[in-house]
């Protein structure tokens, strides 16, 4: 398991921030907003940030992303302010890690983007699940970028010239190769072990649909207000704080609607920019709770600068994780630090049924939002007819517990009925469907 320890002020590291703007990409983000992200990103891992460095190119440098002269700035500002980190904006390939460390020394260490979010990501897991699925998107990070991150192995075999440079040399060679049979064994058991807990969580979708409860997903950039809002309306306990991803693992709360109907509200991880691929497919046994819910409520932070590329991130992610047209409502959050007093221009509204105004810290416009979502709930019911034998009585007792029949008949086959449900609950009838 990952080795999680509580970051203190006297170990914090000293970094510099490095950002690109690449003329011919087409970024989400302008790089400036993108770099104050990555601030409050390399703040929460526990790192103070003492510079920062741009540069505007028409093309990546193949062998260190940036240009050799800005190259020699990062490392005279890291030596001027005693930083040992420097953190680029976006993702390194192993090959521009490996050219900038070499020309930075081995006393510097060069992270990404990705390799910052996964190192939140592991001091913020809780459960075993969390903890596995970190793991893995790390183990799936390192695995091309062993050369560099690894050479200690090598100094460690012992013999002559082993602890010479930074090659990797004679013995090292060999350890190299060890190290990445490792780490492949490695990503094969935690594969495996996640596959046990997608089953698991699988079982569990199986039985909500089963009961007939609806559930209700929340999704948001990290940090729009997530975890408050399930605490607001459900009183879960989920740990809230300013900070990006403060809450990693996913909740799951029971939820009384006014008119006394039941229906199950479930937090899960916060998306932001740039979200490291590894970390979206080490995380899919709990990103499918996303895909297979009833309605998903895209809690928006409506006093952020940069509201309108959030929302379209999500979006994005949403696209990426093949989150089937699932009913949205489009939560404006955080109304108490609003002053425009007009909503943001939404950028995808065909996506949205609805969408409402609240402060969830402050409790206020949560009545209204309760009763957006019943009546977006009742719009998205389905109209099915089914034809069941009559030995699976059982069947018929569940549909009149958990649906409503709308209309019955009985034949010298067994029972037709016509009900109003959710998706998943016909999803999970789908073999005694009439068509």
């Amino acid at each position: 398991m990952p080795d999680f320890h509580l970051v203190t002020q006297a170990d914090r590291e000293r970094c510099i921030l490095v950002a690109a703007s690449i003329s011919i990409s087409r970024p989400l983000m302008s790089m400036q907003d993108s770099l104050a992200e990555l601030l409050q990103l390399a703040d929460t891992a526990g790192m103070d940030v003492v510079g920062q460095i741009t540069q505007n190119l028409k093309s990546i440098n193949p062998s260190t992303y940036i240009g050799p002269g800005k190259l020699e700035e990062v490392q005279q500002l890291m030596i001027d302010n005693n930083a040992t980190v420097a953190v680029f904006d976006d993702e390194l390939s192993p090959r521009h890690q490996r050219g900038i460390e070499k020309h930075l020394g081995e006393n510097m260490k060069v992270i990404d983007r990705s390799a910052l979010i996964l190192d939140i990501f592991a001091q913020h897991a809780q459960t075993r699940e969390g903890a596995l699925q970190v793991e893995l998107a790390q183990y799936e990070y390192r695995k091309p970028r062993l050369t560099r991150q690894w050479t200690h192995l090598a100094r460690q075999g012992g013999g002559k010239g082993s602890s010479a440079g930074v090659g990797l040399r004679g013995p090292g060679e060999t350890q190299l190769e060890v190290d990445q049979r490792e780490i492949s064994r490695k990503i094969i058991k935690l594969k495996q072990d996640l596959e046990i807990v997608r089953g698991h969580r699988g079982r569990q979708r199986t039985q909500r649909a089963r009961s007939g409860i609806p559930v209700i997903a929340l999704v948001g950039y990290t940090n729009a207000g997530k975890s408050t809002l399930i605490n607001t309306l459900t009183d879960a306990g989920t740990y809230v704080a300013d900070q990006l991803f403060a809450t990693l693992d996913p909740t799951a709360r029971k939820l009384i609607l006014p008119s006394g109907r039941q229906v199950i509200i479930s937090d899960t991880v916060g998306f932001i920019q740039k979200l490291p691929t590894s970390l979206i497919a080490a995380f899919r046994a709990t990103l499918e709770e996303v895909a297979e819910a009833d309605m998903l409520l895209h809690v928006v932070d409506m006093s952020h600068p940069n509201v309108a590329e959030h929302i379209e991130a999500v979006e994005d992610t949403l696209a990426e994780i093949d989150v089937p047209a699932i009913p949205r409502i489009l939560v404006w959050n955080k109304a108490d630090q609003w002053t425009s007093g007009v909503t943001p221009p939404i950028p995808e509204e065909r996506y949205y049924v609805n969408s409402v105004t609240i402060s969830a810290h402050h409790k206020t416009g949560i009545e209204n939002l309760l009763s957006v979502i019943e009546d977006s709930l009742a719009h998205s019911l389905r109209t099915i007819k089914l034809s069941i034998p009559y030995n699976r009585g059982e069947v018929v007792s569940a549909i009149y517990q958990n649906t409503t029949v709308i209309e019955r008949s009985d034949d010298t086959e067994g029972v037709t009925l016509t009900l109003r449900t959710s998706a998943a609950l016909a999803d999970y009838y789908a073999e005694f469907q009439v068509h």
